[in-house]
């Protein structure tokens, strides 16, 4: 598995942690920043980093922002992506099982270190469970298509 990783300044003491996380369980993964704690615009971190989830290049992405929101709607304009806004284990669970999320989206201002590293295993280690599920997915990406 493959992953890129993305967040904004308001995300990067998070990010920081996610990437210690995927160095402990030996996921190959790529950090395209910011690594500043200037100002920056999310767009211009989260989209390029959807851009190469969609493209295959990337099997998953985790964007991290203040609050995880900014993140989101950016990475969702990219087509093909379905990135979840996740705060909790139980979402991060069911986001893979039901909607087959390639991106998830945290906020470093909303949860903590702990938290975020038991979510991104949690979404990590989850299959999507297809049967009705896909036939849900597959009406939105008929829709994005069209």
């Amino acid at each position: 598995m493959k992953v890129i990783l993305a967040s904004d300044h308001g995300g990067i003491n998070l990010s920081k942690e996610i990437i210690s996380l995927l160095e402990e369980l030996n996921i190959e993964y790529e950090d395209i920043g910011c690594n500043c704690p200037d100002s920056v615009d999310y767009p211009d971190y989260g989209i390029p980093a959807a851009e190469r989830v969609a493209s295959g290049e990337f099997d998953r992405g985790i964007l991290i922002c203040g609050t995880g929101i900014g993140m989101s709607i950016a990475a969702n304009k990219v087509k093909g992506i379905r990135a979840a806004l996740v705060h909790d284990l139980f979402s991060a669970k069911a986001t893979r099982e039901h909607n087959d999320s390639n991106m998830i989206t945290m906020g470093e201002r909303v949860i903590g270190p702990g938290l975020a590293r038991e979510i991104v295993k949690e979404w990590l280690g989850t299959e999507f469970q297809g049967g009705r599920h896909a036939n849900r997915i597959g009406k939105v990406a008929d829709y994005e298509n069209n």
